[in-house]
């Protein structure tokens, strides 16, 4: 591996444009987990440069909305890691109870704005 700045790309669900190209376009080496528990054990080996994910709201989840959570609080541990979640607009509600647990990241609405991604990631 060179010395790029590492990206994770965390996508579970997907359904938004691939924003690879981008990416590497600001200089980053990208990676990609497909769940969250690859994500963690990811987090626990690499210190990335930033990260993506996305917040898929899971009702059957017993004490927390979903896996994004417990990404978030792994991510706790990396504070210079610049974080990027992508959500919904009609999961707002539940997207706002994450925000009020964790808020070191950056919040963009689907569909994504490019720019925005941009802007968070340089």
């Amino acid at each position: 591996m060179s010395a790029g700045k590492q990206l994770l790309m965390i996508v579970e669900l997907g359904g938004y444009p691939d924003f690879t190209p981008l990416y590497r376009s600001l200089g980053y080496e990208v990676d990609i987990a497909t769940s969250g528990r690859k994500a963690i054990a990811f987090l626990k080996r690499h210190r990335p440069a930033a990260v993506v994910a996305e917040f898929n709201y899971m009702p059957d989840f017993r004490d927390r909305m979903g896996w994004l959570e417990s990404v978030l609080a792994t991510l706790q541990a990396l504070p210079e890691t610049r974080v990027v979640i992508f959500y919904q607009p009609d999961e707002q509600a539940q997207f706002d109870r994450l925000c009020e647990r964790f808020s070191q990241f950056t919040a963009l609405p689907q569909p994504i704005d490019e720019a925005a991604l941009r802007a968070a990631l340089s």
